[in-house]
């Protein structure tokens, strides 16, 4: 019996004949590495979802608790006052929501996206509000000659719409026009953190003017008569929105080092 020849095909090892996987062409491999470096990654913390929740729904109340006591109380009869609790609570909720679209973001795409959702509950919506219900109450202050800033609440209004508009020139001025009112360039960008900064203490003290018009006014006290109800509604609500919102910042971008 003759030996095998080892160089027949018939009897060679099964392991030279394994199937390699599949190629993948060129152009699906630029295709695939290009949607990776443009998949966002994610950019929540454990319990910012919670945080902004509990804002939202704060916010909320405030803001609906104030419109239907305002409206179920013959808002005719209150003439431009009726459009000052009305246009404030809505002016904070935006800002709320602005505040909240652009903290965690932390990637350029997301960045762009967050700040243009910023800037138009802000800058387009929530401050003409703010201005509008502002003068509404100094409007009706003036054609029944009662005297500005008698309370804590006003002063405290009026104090707040200063910083505002501070908060405005600051913030656009830094990024519009490439922040050319600035210097543009690095040295407008570097304002944005102080921007930053000093929206998160103006946010409470929003708040506070808000807990106290609402809270200690006699228009609060006529249209909200449950004692539990107004304190629900202009003393937890928005110490939970503070708290909610300030849970959510980022340290890492006010790098003041």
């Amino acid at each position: 019996m003759l030996p095998k020849d080892t160089t027949d095909p018939e009897v060679t090892s099964p392991t030279e004949y394994e199937l390699l996987p599949p190629s993948v062409p060129s152009e699906q491999q630029q295709s695939l590495m290009g949607q990776e470096e443009h998949m966002l990654k994610p950019e929540g913390r454990k319990g910012d979802h919670t945080a902004m929740c509990i804002v939202l729904a704060s916010v909320s109340v405030l803001a609906i608790v104030t419109w239907v006591a305002l409206l179920a109380n013959n808002p005719v009869g209150a003439g431009w006052f009726a459009f000052h609790p009305t246009l404030q609570t809505l002016a904070l909720a935006l800002f709320t929501y602005g505040i909240l679209t652009l903290q965690p973001t932390s990637q350029p795409k997301t960045k762009t996206a967050g700040f243009r959702r910023h800037q138009a509950a802000i800058f387009f919506v929530g401050f003409p509000a703010i201005m509008l219900g502002t003068s509404a109450i100094a409007y009706n202050k003036w054609i029944h000659n009662r005297q500005h800033m008698t309370t804590w609440h006003g002063s405290f209004g009026y104090m707040s719409l200063t910083w505002i508009l501070i908060q405005v020139c600051l913030g656009g001025g830094s990024v519009w026009f490439k922040g050319a009112a600035f210097g543009g360039g690095a040295k407008a960008k570097a304002l944005w953190k102080y921007h930053r900064l000093s929206g998160y203490i103006l946010f409470p003290t929003l708040m506070f003017t808000v807990y106290l018009g609402g809270y200690w006014s006699h228009w609060g006290n006529t249209v909200v008569p449950s004692g539990i109800l107004r304190f629900a509604t202009y003393i937890v609500a928005p110490l939970l929105a503070v708290i909610g919102v300030i849970a959510r910042v980022r340290p890492s971008k006010m790098n003041f080092s």
